[in-house]
C-alpha cells in the first residue's frame, strides 16, 4: 500500500476540541445566540427566580460552544475529516479509511450519502459530541449498545441522526439556562454539555429498548 493511503490516524475528542479553541471563529461568535432573551414579565421573572449567571471566565467557553454549532463541515480542513472517519471506524470496527460520499454512511446512521446534510440543525457540534462517545473509554461500551439497537430489524432507528437530535436538546438546555449552576460549580462548560448529552442518549436508549419503541414513535420519544 502506497504511504499515502495509510489510514488516517484516529482523533481524540481533545485534539479535535483544542482546533477550534485555536481557531479564528470571529465571523461565527457574531451570529450566535447563547442565552435567550426575555423581555418583560419573562425577563424579571427569569431574573428573581431563574437560575444564577454564568461565571464570566466561563462565557468565553460557552460562546466556543455555540460557534462550533454554526461551525459546517469543512473538506479542507484535516482535523473536520480526521472526527468524519473516527467516528466511522470506532462504530463499525472497520480500520480503514472510508470515501468522504457514499451510502456506506447510512451504515452509521446518517440520512444520505453526504454526512454534512445532517448537521445543518447542530452544525460541527453534533460530530464532536459523537466523537466524545466513542472516544471516551467509559462511554464506548454504552456507544456501542446504542449503535447494536439503532441496527435492530424492528427497533432501527438512524444512529448520527438521532445523535444529533440529542445534541439539539443539550444546546437548547445551555441557552435555557438549565446547565448553569453546574457549569458554575464545576468550572467548565463543555465538560458539563458533553455529559448532559451522553445522559440523555442514554435516557433515550433505555427508553427505546425497555419500551419496544420504533422510528415511528421517535418524535414522542425526543419530546
Amino acid at each position: 500500500i502506497p504511504e499515502d493511503s495509510a489510514p488516517t490516524p484516529l482523533i481524540s475528542f481533545n485534539e479535535a476540541l483544542q482546533h477550534f479553541q485555536t481557531t479564528d471563529l470571529s465571523e461565527l461568535l457574531r451570529n450566535i445566540q447563547p442565552t435567550l432573551r426575555r423581555t418583560g414579565l419573562a425577563a424579571i421573572t427569569h431574573f428573581l427566580f431563574g437560575p444564577p449567571r454564568l461565571h464570566r471566565e466561563l462565557t468565553e467557553e460557552r460562546d466556543l460552544v455555540f460557534a462550533i454549532a454554526r461551525c459546517s463541515l469543512d473538506n479542507s480542513q484535516k482535523v473536520h475529516t480526521r472526527v468524519l472517519q473516527t467516528v466511522y471506524k470506532r462504530l463499525t470496527g472497520s480500520r480503514l479509511d472510508c470515501p468522504r460520499y457514499g451510502p456506506h454512511w447510512e451504515t452509521v446512521g446518517f440520512q444520505g450519502t453526504d454526512p454534512a446534510t445532517d448537521l445543518r440543525g447542530t452544525g460541527f457540534l453534533g460530530l464532536m459530541h459523537t466523537l466524545y462517545l466513542v472516544m471516551d473509554p467509559e462511554m464506548l461500551p454504552l456507544a456501542k449498545d446504542i449503535y447494536k439497537l439503532s441496527q435492530h430489524p424492528i427497533q432501527n432507528f438512524p444512529f448520527s441522526v438521532m445523535s444529533f437530535n440529542i445534541t439539539r436538546i443539550a444546546l437548547h438546555a445551555l441557552r435555557e439556562e438549565a446547565l448553569t449552576r453546574e457549569c458554575n460549580r464545576r468550572q467548565q462548560v463543555v465538560g458539563v454539555l458533553n455529559e448532559f448529552y451522553v445522559a440523555t442518549f442514554l435516557h433515550l436508549f433505555q427508553v427505546w429498548k425497555s419500551q419496544q419503541k420504533t422510528i415511528s414513535d421517535s418524535g414522542f420519544v425526543l419530546k
